[in-house]
């Protein structure tokens, strides 16, 4: 199967290592950046410098290729995914931005080919993941998702390293979140809705963020009393975020904010993903609670890969897998909770969420 992917950046890499070194995927890379294109390093991999905002260039880029997987900033989700649309490839993306998963939804509809936006870790894992436990009860009460993405080693302030596309980051905080609650859906404001917990001793914190739920609000709409996605940061950072979005007044000017934060604030490869979801509701006439927690470590062996690299490109290139395989709808709109979470876990690629250390797990 002929794949382009589109970005060569950290996560990107990672993709095409898995994809071109499984032996059933010919994989091209296309960047505007020719210095990230030599960083690859991938045996097999074609790579082209193209400027990737310029819908012409990528579609003479795109045309005799089966799959485009976009591993680019989330503001190119649209217009990569019309040009897909327009030269009659299966799309695949990462974008947790809702405005860009709704459009990629329209477009989709009547479609020959297949789209697939929101493969990465939340959303995208986290999703299967909570839809698989909630397909196991009666009545559902509360649907509570988890993630967050954090330094093994905070040392500043903000107890926050990079670890993955600042971009991505900020946009997150900035934009009003889904949820439901009493049964109805709403709007939730960014970086409100604080809680505290605590998971192997470590104390953690996590606030409103959106886009981590994906289209599960739509999926479960009708079916659930509460539903919430949170991002989940060490304590004391969505105060500090609070005074520099808001008392500094930087949402306003995200540019300059983003690139404060690319200045100060270094970049780790040592870091931990820590998933937590909980679904509560009735079961054969009695109220019980199930949990999936599990925390992802970088690996060190090796080729340093962060765990926020493992997590993204698991997550995608397991979805391509597994639509390779016929084991997902072969046109149109594809969810992620269309996705079987055994399914997920067998696969080569989604494994790298089964050999975590459980915390917690599901049988």
């Amino acid at each position: 199967m002929k794949v382009l992917l589109l970005g060569a950046g950290h996560i990107g890499q990672t993709i095409a290592r898995l994809l071109q070194g499984s032996g059933d995927y010919q994989v091209t890379v296309v960047d505007r950046s020719e210095r990230a294109l030599q960083a690859l390093g991938v045996p097999g991999v074609k790579t082209q410098v193209v400027q990737t905002e310029d819908r012409a260039q990528l579609a003479t880029v795109m045309k005799g290729q089966d799959v485009v997987v976009n591993a680019l900033p989330y503001h190119l989700a649209i217009p990569s995914a019309h040009t897909a649309l327009e030269c009659g490839c299966h799309y695949f993306d990462l974008t947790e931005d809702v405005a860009a998963t709704k459009e990629i939804m329209r477009i989709s509809e009547g479609a020959k080919t297949a789209f697939m936006p929101q493969c990465g870790l939340a959303p995208g894992f986290i999703g299967i993941v909570a839809h698989h436990l909630a397909k196991g009860f009666d009545t559902l009460h509360d649907v509570k998702m988890r993630v967050g993405a954090l330094p093994a080693f905070p040392t500043n302030a903000l107890k926050y390293n990079l670890t993955w596309s600042v971009d991505g980051l900020i946009n997150e905080y900035c934009h009003p979140c889904e949820a439901i609650h009493d049964g109805r859906t709403i709007s939730a404001l960014p970086l409100e809705g604080l809680e505290h917990f605590s998971l192997d001793g470590v104390e953690y914190e996590a606030f409103n963020t959106s886009g981590g739920l994906g289209t599960l609000c739509e999926t479960l709409d009708g079916r659930v009393k509460n539903l919430d996605y949170k991002t989940v940061r060490y304590p004391g950072h969505r105060d500090l975020m609070m005074f520099l979005l808001g008392d500094l007044q930087l949402k306003s000017d995200q540019e300059a904010l983003k690139s404060i934060m690319r200045r100060s604030m270094p970049t780790t490869m040592q870091d931990v993903v820590l998933v937590f979801v909980t679904v509560s509701g009735m079961k054969n006439g009695s109220l019980v609670q199930e949990v999936f927690a599990r925390k992802i470590f970088a690996e060190r062996e090796g080729q340093a890969i962060s765990a926020i690299q493992i997590t993204t490109a698991a997550g995608i290139c397991a979805a391509v897998d597994l639509f390779r395989e016929g084991k997902l709808p072969q046109k149109g709109f594809i969810r992620q909770e269309q996705v079987s979470l055994p399914d997920f876990l067998a696969n080569r690629f989604g494994k790298a969420y089964q050999q975590s250390r459980q915390v917690e797990s599901i049988g």
